[in-house]
């Protein structure tokens, strides 16, 4: 049985977004270190999901990036959670339509390695609050938003 890996940025008050459609996230050159990081990180990631809106920002960056975390982004499996989305362009992706809590537990029950979801924040609040995420990768960026949407929600 896989592991549910939330994975977000988050900014030092405990922002994931400073609004709607503004998630934190990385933006910009990393420095090498924290690649080596993350390439470590997605060594064990079976499947990666995402929100709708995130799905397709990383579907609009991915697939023609040169940077050494894409070959793995691109390969691996991809789940977008969604109601309205109605394809899916980025190879090896599917649509996960149904109950969250039944697509989660489909997802786990998968052979392989771990399922890493990268957000956005809608879908990191509705994780968080039926107790689906079993680890917590919080990567703290040095920003203090003051307001926005926080980590943790109702």
């Amino acid at each position: 049985m896989g592991t549910l890996v939330l994975q977000m940025g988050i900014s030092i008050d405990g922002q994931v977004s400073g609004g709607p459609d503004e998630d934190i996230g990385a933006g910009g050159p990393q420095h090498p270190e924290v690649v080596d990081r993350i390439l470590g990180w997605l060594a064990d990631v079976e499947t990666h999901a995402m929100g709708r809106v995130t799905y397709e920002e990383m579907a609009g960056y991915w697939p023609t990036s040169t940077e050494a975390v894409a070959a793995l982004m691109n390969e691996r499996p991809k789940v977008v959670f969604s109601k309205t989305l109605t394809r899916a362009d980025w190879p090896t992706t599917t649509i996960a339509r149904g109950d969250l809590a039944d697509e989660v537990a489909r997802l786990k029950a998968e052979p392989g390695g771990d399922v890493v979801v990268y957000g956005g924040f809608r879908l990191a609040q509705a994780l968080t609050r039926q107790d689906l995420v079993d680890v917590y990768r919080l990567v703290t960026r040095p920003v203090a938003l003051g307001s926005g949407e926080p980590m943790f929600k109702d």
